[in-house]
């Protein structure tokens, strides 16, 4: 064996886990790994690695990790963080967990947390509040988890998560770009959003038929600036996007009342009627969303 082959068994604790380590767990737990549930491991001890340096994960940080698995990134981030909290949906690998933390890592056990959760249905959780969220998403969630963590926990300042590639081009995309839209804007409400790395096929098993990319997130310092309600911010963008070929100005007459108050809301918030969503930044929404027509917003 080479010694750039070895390279990989030599510097690391073996505490983290390796390809034959998960196919292992695997067995005894009678799982297959399955399309269904996204479920593509991470079998690379040098990856989960520089997941979480690339997360900037510090030793005093709380992170949460959403879809754990086997455990081979969560094992990673107990070297470096203070605390790792886990939400798996799965009855099985959540079972498991605690005790393949324990076996691998168990001057670290008491630093770990287990929610056995969907995580769009956790609304708190055990221990100090997160600071950090790292996790690889399944691409089917990946949108909607990420953005109500970030939600939900307002302390997350920093977010590294690894998504299926295009997912990661769309949540990163700048006004202008052609996959720009709904996931770029509402992450844009929450944190700067930036790609931040790719992952290549042969570090998961099984192999996914995609690459995956790693976006990072760090939460703005300052909400954005507007009298407007998320809610109604994201309605404006909804609207935009579903009809994204046509104009403003017709793609929003439906949640104006009308073309004519959508242009009225459009010139208000110095936007042009002629322009499309895609063209529009997240502070440019928020400025339509303050500027619909009076009689249309709902009584509070």
């Amino acid at each position: 064996m080479s010694t750039a082959e070895q390279q990989p068994n030599e510097n690391p604790s073996d505490a983290l886990l390796g390809p034959a380590d998960i196919r292992e767990l695997a067995a005894a737990l009678g799982v297959r790994p399955t399309k269904q549930k996204g479920q593509n491991f991470v079998i690379d001890a040098n990856t989960v690695r520089r997941i979480v340096r690339t997360a900037e994960v510090r030793p005093d940080d709380v992170v949460v990790e959403v879809g754990p698995g086997l455990g081979s990134l969560t094992l990673a981030l107990l070297e470096a963080a203070d605390r790792v909290t886990a939400v798996e949906i799965d009855d099985i690998l959540a079972a498991a967990l605690p005790g393949t933390i324990e076996a691998r890592m168990p001057g670290r056990k008491d630093r770990f947390a287990l929610v056995h959760s969907d995580a769009m249905l956790v609304t708190e959780l055990p221990g100090p509040a997160p600071t950090a969220l790292v996790a690889n998403l399944p691409y089917n969630v990946a949108v909607p988890v990420l953005l109500t963590m970030l939600d939900r926990f307002p302390s997350i300042e920093r977010t590294l998560v690894m998504v299926q590639a295009e997912v990661a081009d769309r949540l990163a995309a700048e006004p202008g770009n052609k996959v720009y839209g709904v996931p770029s804007v509402k992450a844009n409400w929450y944190a700067h959003v930036k790609r931040a790395g790719s992952i290549g096929r042969k570090v998961f098993w099984p192999a996914p038929n995609v690459d995956s990319g790693l976006v990072s997130l760090v939460r703005r310092a300052e909400p954005i600036k507007t009298t407007a309600t998320k809610a109604e911010v994201f309605a404006v963008v909804d609207a935009a996007f579903a009809q994204r070929r046509k104009t403003l100005r017709a793609a929003l007459a439906g949640w104006a009342g009308s073309a004519a108050g959508a242009e009225a809301a459009l010139v208000a918030a110095g936007v042009s009627p002629q322009a499309r969503g895609e063209s529009l930044t997240v502070e440019e929404f928020a400025a339509i969303a303050e500027n619909k027509p009076a009689a249309e917003r709902p009584a509070l």
